[in-house]
């Protein structure tokens, strides 16, 4: 999980793929965070995703290096109501605070569970992380 999660954090923005009345959608995510022993993302529950999340856990994360390595993630996201993983990633990434609060009720963090990224090499090697 820590080699995926340092690949997001390298290749900003990672793209994430959600289904919505079954037709695939996909839009841009800069924020990934490790909280215990889980990877995390994060977004508004104001924002479509957040309902397709909610709706159809299933997505697909996708990133690029420019070296030409690129990752392909799939997992089930789960919504954590808790107030310490929020805390985490607002003191992590100072310029989430000038969007969220911790208790503002629309700031929300998922973690990522049955999840399998695959790393591809330039060279069309992979390796694969399982988490």
């Amino acid at each position: 999980m820590n080699v995926i999660a340092e690949f997001l954090d390298n290749n900003k923005p990672f793209y994430v793929a959600t289904i919505d009345d079954g037709k695939p959608r996909l839009r841009p995510f800069g924020a990934s965070f490790i909280f215990e022993d889980k990877l995390y993302i994060c977004t508004s529950n104001q924002k479509a995703v957040s309902r397709q999340f909610k709706k159809i856990p299933n997505i697909e994360i996708s990133a690029a290096a420019p070296d030409g390595q690129w990752l392909r993630l799939t997992a089930e996201v789960t919504l954590d109501e808790r107030r310490e993983p929020r805390e985490r990633i607002l003191s992590a990434l100072p310029t989430l605070k000038e969007r969220y609060k911790v208790d503002d009720g629309v700031f929300e963090v998922y973690y990522l569970k049955n999840a399998t990224g695959i790393l591809f090499g330039p060279d069309g090697q992979s390796e694969t992380h399982t988490f």
